[in-house]
């Protein structure tokens, strides 16, 4: 049988395991033979941390009763050998539920009550506030604990059509999406606003982030779960139902919250579950596999994805199946193929990008350190030609030598004002650059935002808000790359006559892409005006909605403009390190040469010996330069396993 998406998972760790070993190596390695500068240790830092740190998320999105929590328990708890995540009939999830894992806290359920969605803050500032959350401990060894407590997830509260207008489920211009009232006029709506899921489950230990969605009223009156959760999700899994395919309900999640470009199709997974309701003992194993064929093809259609985006499965079935280790039931509800398909499309996406970029890190890493070990090559070179200069000299022009060396010495030191100058115009220009991507700047361009947003029928121009918004944002993106380009030029110019001057081998490093961040812009651009389609622009006209969507946007924001700062930053360290470096080292060189010319003077022994320590040396740095690439290599290497191909053959109903 293929591998199930625990195995595949498992091998996505395993590959992590083995990096943070090697990637541990090359840390002591440059450690032991002084080749940490700040701007090494910084990516050091940072590629341990993008590592380290790496988290995979799969969002579960569906209308109710469509199985989905079922399908969670079907492929990340069946070993529990119960359903532990809620999974009776009718609507379970209420609230938005993720689960994963955080060493630093004992397993536990954290709730955030419904009532904070009166409040201006955003989701992600409620995270850091401990004590709006209700918290409920987890006893993971206990399926009975933990699936009764996971409960709490499906409850509700019955609020006034007011109460229900202010929280976000009541709308008197959309009246069929509204909940259903009880007989006295009360709004049923759920009694938490979101849920975290802390367990110390195998695939979460390992960076695993499983999300679960409720329905699109839920979806729809919380804007950080679709522009930002959601859409930051390395896999999307859509659920329908086979016996009813695409309901309009659906169609209108998949087209305002989920829907993405062609070239971006293998972010998203359709799930059409419940087959097993297909199977009619009346019918034909081929009659059932061309009915759920046609059903397949015809939501392809619908939503515009290839087919083999749309798995039938049985989440049931095949959650029964793995407890009762029923492997004929197992084939006949096609979980296997779609968690291949998690496995292919999300872990080997997910891997190949941070393969990619471990590698580019690494490579730069690579060049720093062996930046260091060339220009140790040439003083040793130098060196050599210098002694071997001094065989046959008397005393007297050894003498002159050491005098003249000192008297370098003396007018490199005497230099450090003009590198102190060329600092000083480096640090004045990175720092204007700096503030262009600042909090500030970016505070006076929400400012504005907002504003624009609560202009009296703004529902008419949001597209334009939105449009204006943007490209101020990406004009600021515009100016500090000119910045950084300026800032190339003149240490490009000023690293030249430094290589003239003292015969350094000065390189400016490689000015940072800040186009990747128009990319992401665009991205964000586009998630929040799918997000304000003809329902949900309609609550623009809400105070409460307006802000907690400026929040949710500041929050996106505010990260790529930090993490832009960053790539600058860097960027800063390396040619400042890259300077560092070669002054310390031509430094120690001349102090190297002094003590040679001494010793020479004071031994005739002295002059052969000192050219045998550097060709010495010199075999040394050959070694270290190997090594150093051997290295590098080791962690640039195709992970264990692989992810295999999803069978496209459709399942025949379970035989009696």
């Amino acid at each position: 049988m293929s591998p199930s998406f625990n195995e595949q998972f498992d091998q996505h760790g395993a590959w992590r395991r083995d990096f943070a070993q090697r990637f541990k190596q090359l840390a002591d390695w440059l450690r032991d033979h002084d080749l940490l500068n700040d701007a090494v240790d910084e990516r050091l830092r940072r590629i341990e941390q993008q590592v380290r740190a790496d988290k995979v998320m799969v969002a579960f999105v569906a209308e109710f009763s469509r199985g989905k929590s079922e399908l969670i328990n079907a492929i990340f708890f069946a070993g529990y050998k119960r359903r532990i995540m809620p999974a009776s009939a009718g609507r379970t999830t209420m609230c938005p539920t993720e689960l994963g894992w955080d060493a630093q806290l004992a397993p536990c359920l954290r709730l955030l009550p419904i009532e904070t969605r009166l409040a201006p803050q955003a989701l992600s500032e409620f995270r850091l506030m401990a004590v709006a959350w209700e918290q409920v401990p987890l006893d993971v060894k206990d399926p009975e604990q933990l699936a009764q407590a996971l409960q709490k997830v499906a409850e509700v509260r019955h609020v006034s059509k007011d109460d229900a207008r202010a929280l976000g489920f009541w709308h008197d211009e959309t009246p069929n999406d509204n909940p259903l009232t009880t007989a006295d006029g009360l709004v049923e709506v759920p009694r938490w606003r979101h849920a975290l899921i802390n367990i110390a489950h195998p695939l979460l230990k390992q960076g695993l982030v499983i999300l679960d969605t409720p329905g699109l009223n839920a979806i729809g009156a919380e804007p950080e779960l679709t522009v930002n959760l959601i859409a930051q999700a390395h896999a999307v899994v859509f659920i329908l139902a086979a016996d009813t395919g695409v309901t309009k309900s659906d169609l209108s999640i998949w087209r305002d919250h989920l829907a993405v470009d062609p070239d971006q199709a293998d972010s998203r997974l359709v799930v059409l579950n419940k087959i097993d309701t297909l199977w009619d003992s009346l019918s034909t194993p081929e009659q059932v596999r061309a009915q759920i064929e046609r059903q397949r093809q015809t939501s392809a259609d619908i939503l515009n994805l290839p087919a083999d985006r749309v798995i039938p499965v049985s989440a049931q079935k095949g959650l029964v199946a793995k407890v009762t280790n029923d492997t004929s039931l197992l084939m006949a509800s096609q979980l296997s193929q779609l968690e291949l398909a998690l496995g292919r499309d999300m872990l080997g996406k997910r891997q190949a990008i941070l393969r990619a970029a471990v590698g580019a890190g690494v490579e730069e890493l690579r060049t720093e350190a062996a930046r260091a070990l060339h220009v140790r090559r040439r003083d040793l070179t130098e060196q050599t030609l210098e002694l071997k200069g001094l065989r046959g000299k008397n005393g007297v022009v050894i003498r002159h030598m050491q005098g003249r060396i000192e008297q370098e010495l003396a007018d490199f030191n005497d230099s450090g004002a003009k590198i102190q100058a060329v600092r000083s115009v480096h640090l004045k220009l990175l720092r204007e650059c700096l503030d262009m991507l600042g909090s500030k700047q970016l505070r006076e361009v929400m400012s504005e935002f907002n504003r624009l947003l609560r202009q009296p029928g703004i529902k008419l121009g949001v597209k334009k808000a939105y449009a204006q918004t943007f490209e101020r944002l990406r004009a600021t993106l515009a100016r500090a790359q000119a910045a950084s380009a300026d800032i190339q030029t003149m240490l490009a110019g000023a690293f030249r006559q430094l290589n003239t001057e003292h015969g350094f081998s000065l390189q400016a490093p490689k000015e940072p892409d800040l186009a990747r961040f128009r990319r992401d812009l665009d991205q964000i651009e586009r998630s929040h005006l799918q997000y304000l389609g003809v329902t949900n622009v309609l609550r623009l006209a809400q105070p409460q909605f307006t802000d907690r969507l400026v929040r949710t946007l500041m929050v996106r924001l505010r990260v790529v403009f930090e993490i832009a700062q960053g790539e600058v930053e860097l960027w800063n360290k390396s040619a400042a390190a890259q300077l560092d470096s070669q002054l310390r080292e031509r430094k120690r060189n001349y102090v190297r040469r002094i003590d040679a010319v001494q010793r020479i003077q004071q031994a005739a022994a002295g002059l052969d010996e000192r050219i045998g320590e550097i060709d010495a040396q010199e075999d040394a740095m050959d070694t270290l330069s190997t090594r150093l690439a051997e290295l590098a290599a080791e962690l640039i290497f195709e992970p264990p396993g692989g992810f295999g191909e999803v069978d496209a053959s459709l399942p025949l109903q379970k035989s009696a």
